[in-house]
């Protein structure tokens, strides 16, 4: 059998390839795509071969594939698949962007009819700030900062008010990034390059916010948030700070005020049981789920372009040079 799929096959280079799909394995199932979501962040840092997506700080080799946060239709089951059957709507994690995909059962979500295929391709990604948000303990009517609106940070804003965060703000130097902010549930939105930017966010929260979500990936982001936060703040690193060289005033910033920092990457989970704080994937999934199915959020609200994976080619050309690059999805339905 064949599927048509995304390919970084160079630097800066994605094509439209075909390739052999086998049967799914036992405990997998087997799934048309219908909806897809670009991860701006890890997929132009995979599409560019910036050395630091390799543990080892390597050359990056190419083809890589990427594509993690799908939704669409189960075509086959595997031996002793038991919780989903053929015609099942799923959300799911940990794909790549393809027409068919085979995946672990426990990497596909049941889908409700209610909820949408593109809020359903939104799920895998909207775990990882709610993940974050967890780590620093979030109590209702906590203040609450997040440094960068990129896909993660624009996602954690509705998670956030839905968590009782108040005032929650939003940080970006890019003032179209800042109106959507607004839009998508922050009360505030801030330049970081602003003079006034520390005072006013420290005025906003009433002397410092007491979580902070970090999620640029850049030394001078951590070192923002960090003057925005007031004493025993809780500060997550969602952002992937590949990079090393930059210094902090750790005394000062971090080790004076008694600020918390964790690392809040999506691996960094419980593999089977959630406990206070530490939810496992399969469990952070579901209640971004249940929020959607209740209407309490709406992920799908946020999506700024969709596009055919036919289009794929010149998507990731401006994905390559844009930094302010949109939410943007794939619709599969009529590729073929």
């Amino acid at each position: 059998m064949k599927t048509k799929q995304i390919v970084f096959t160079r630097p800066n280079t994605a094509e439209i390839l075909e390739k052999d799909i086998q049967p799914p394995a036992a405990g997998q199932v087997q799934v048309r795509l219908l909806c897809s979501t670009i991860s701006s962040g890890t997929e132009r840092a995979n599409l560019t071969g910036d050395a630091n997506v390799s543990p080892g700080g390597n050359a990056v080799p190419f083809p890589r594939m990427l594509g993690y946060s799908s939704a669409g239709v189960v075509q086959q089951v595997g031996e002793g698949v038991s919780s989903l059957k053929v015609g099942d709507r799923v959300a799911m994690a940990w794909t790549v962007h393809s027409q068919l995909v085979n995946v672990p059962e426990a990497c596909a979500y049941l889908l409700p009819d209610s909820v949408s295929f593109s809020d359903g391709a939104l799920f895998h990604i909207a775990a990882f700030p709610l993940a974050a948000l967890r780590k620093c303990r979030l109590e209702i009517g906590e203040s609450a900062v997040v440094m960068g609106q990129g896909v993660l940070g624009l996602l954690a804003l509705p998670l956030l008010r839905a968590a009782g965060a108040i005032p929650i703000i939003a940080v970006d130097p890019v003032a179209e990034k800042r109106a959507k902010a607004l839009s998508a549930g922050a009360d505030a939105a801030l330049d970081p390059f602003a003079e006034d930017f520390a005072d006013t966010a420290r005025e906003i929260t009433g002397g410092g916010a007491r979580v902070g979500i970090e999620v640029t990936g850049f030394g001078a982001g951590l070192d923002g948030i960090l003057d925005c936060m007031g004493r025993f703040g809780r500060v997550a690193l969602l952002g992937c700070t590949r990079n090393k060289e930059f210094s902090i005033d750790y005394y000062r910033k971090v080790h004076a005020p008694g600020i918390t920092l964790v690392g809040a990457h999506t691996m960094a989970r419980p593999g089977q049981e959630s406990h206070p704080g530490w939810w496992t994937q399969g469990d952070d999934i579901l209640t971004v789920l249940r929020l959607t199915q209740a209407g309490r959020i709406r992920l799908s609200s946020l999506v700024d372009e969709v596009y055919s994976p036919a289009q794929a080619p010149a998507v990731y050309a401006r994905l390559a040079v844009e930094k302010a690059f949109p939410l943007v999805q794939f619709d599969w339905r009529n590729f073929e």
